[in-house]
This record gives C-alpha cells, sequence and structure tokens, in this order.
C-alpha cells in the first residue's frame, strides 16, 4: 500500500503542478472551468504546497526503491498521508458545492487510498 499511494501523489500531482504552473508562467486566463480558479496568493501558496508534497513522495519512493521498506520510510510516510488525509477531507468542509468540484472529490477518493495505507502501517509500526 506504502508505494501505491506514493505512486499516486507522485501521478495525480506532476499535471496538476504542471498546469499550474504553466498558467501562472504563460499568463494564462484560468477563470472559468478551471477547477483552481485564476491565479491568486492564495492558488500559489497552493501550489507550494503540492510541490512540497510531490517532492516528498518522489523522495519516498526513491528510499523504498533503494533500500527497501523501514521504519523510519513508514513513520515519514505516515505523517505525510495523515496531513494529505487530514486536508483533503476539509475541503469537503469549506469548499462552497463541494460534492460538484472536482478537486474535492478526487481529494476524497485519495484521502480513502492513503486512509487505507495509514493504517496498514500504523498496525505494522505498532506491531
Amino acid at each position: 500500500m506504502l508505494v501505491l499511494s506514493l505512486l499516486l501523489n507522485i501521478a495525480v500531482l506532476i499535471p496538476v503542478v504542471a498546469v499550474l504552473l504553466l498558467s501562472t508562467r504563460r499568463g494564462i486566463d484560468t477563470r472559468g472551468s478551471f477547477p483552481w480558479g485564476a491565479r491568486t496568493p492564495a492558488r500559489d501558496i497552493l501550489l507550494a504546497i503540492y510541490i512540497a508534497i510531490l517532492t516528498a513522495s518522489i523522495a519516498l519512493l526513491a528510499v523504498v526503491a533503494t533500500t527497501g521498506p523501514s521504519v523510519a520510510v513508514d513513520a515519514a510516510a505516515v505523517s505525510l498521508f495523515a496531513v494529505q488525509i487530514v486536508y483533503k477531507v476539509l475541503t469537503a468542509v469549506t469548499v462552497r458545492d463541494a460534492l460538484r468540484n472536482p478537486v474535492v472529490l478526487s481529494n476524497l477518493g485519495i484521502a480513502a487510498v492513503h486512509g487505507v495505507t495509514v493504517a496498514t502501517l500504523v498496525s505494522a509500526l505498532l506491531g
């Protein structure tokens, strides 16, 4: 489950970060159907958070690929996924018309996957 959740983060975040970066750099007007809205300081902060999560996911996957699973990697992954679960579930509460928003819906699906991963990892960590 650890590798699945890390790959899920990477698979989702590479195109999201690319779209946000390209629309930011090219000054593309993203009002209207763009799920993250027009460029604002808040959207730029979200981009920074996404880049941080993407970087952490790539780093953890690289460690698992080169050294195999370990207690340290599992603990780091639990921390990463726990923060993601909280913020992703909170979007369902904080975003207006949440269940019609594609970002919120994908957040809830990803949170469910990460929830299973966290439960699996915590069970193994607690022995």
